[in-house]
């Protein structure tokens, strides 16, 4: 027998545990919570945090036939799938920084320089690296980390848990925006991208009128230098590209939790 003030503690612990398992999917899918930087401690306090305070939106309950039930499972998947959804929606837009760096990089003649990405735990090229930071900052300034939770929060009241799961129209809103990744990632990257293919091809012209020039002695080293110069100069608009995608994303990411 449980003493009367322990009376109920075990399902009480049961909603909290269901109620973590969303934001802890969303945080695990989405940029800066899910980085490898970041302790697992962190996320389960969160992802505590934020479920508490969705059970005041939604109601909260346990499956009649108990936890070791398929009821149980498909409500288990159905918070998996909803809080993936949404923390991917905001990678993805965050991931159009990355698509800009390899782009840059490989036009500059620094694909093989590459480095520790926090993130993801692998290797990326250094430009990458930079754009990847930069857009770190940007989502924290705008507090897309902030609106991320509010729209996990937000979500309770149109998905409740055990009650209907993401609809088709939303998982296939979220593949085709995921195709638009690749557009946004070119778009950042075109004006240092364009630039330096022009330079490539008067640095061609050049090796066509002067066969004794050395191309690759000279050309290298003027790629790098003018890529260095028109990313300075270009920070502004790649900068405000990488907003866009990231606003795109969280967009989405509001779609999904609107159960559309």
């Amino acid at each position: 027998m449980y003493p009367t003030g322990f009376i109920g503690v075990e399902h009480q612990l049961w909603l909290w545990l269901i109620a973590m398992i969303r934001p802890g999917a969303a945080l695990l899918a989405a940029p800066i919570y899910g980085a490898r930087a970041t302790p697992v401690q962190l996320r389960l306090i969160l992802s505590l945090a934020i479920g508490m305070a969705a059970m005041n939106s939604a109601v909260f309950t346990v499956p009649e036939d108990g936890v070791a039930s398929f009821a149980m499972v498909l409500l288990v998947l159905g918070e998996v799938l909803a809080g993936l959804a949404m923390g991917f929606a905001l990678q993805i837009g965050y991931s159009a920084s990355f698509v800009a760096g390899e782009t840059i990089a490989n036009v500059m003649g620094l694909g093989f320089a590459s480095m520790m990405d926090p993130q993801s735990g692998q290797s990326t090229q250094v430009v990458g690296q930079f754009l990847s930071i930069l857009a770190t900052f940007m989502l924290l300034g705008m507090d897309g980390h902030l609106l991320l939770i509010s729209y996990i929060i937000q979500s309770y009241q149109a998905m409740p848990p055990g009650g209907p799961m993401l609809s088709n129209d939303a998982i296939y809103g979220l593949v085709m925006f995921g195709g638009a990744l690749l557009g946004a990632g070119l778009t950042i990257a075109l004006p240092v991208g364009f630039s330096l293919i022009l330079i490539q091809l008067v640095m061609g012209m050049l090796a066509r009128s002067a066969p004794a020039l050395n191309i690759f002695s000279v050309g290298i080293p003027v790629a790098l230098f003018a890529g260095l110069v028109l990313m300075a100069i270009a920070a502004p608009i790649m900068g405000q590209g990488l907003v866009d995608a990231i606003r795109q994303g969280l967009e989405q990411a509001q779609i999904i939790s609107e159960g559309r």
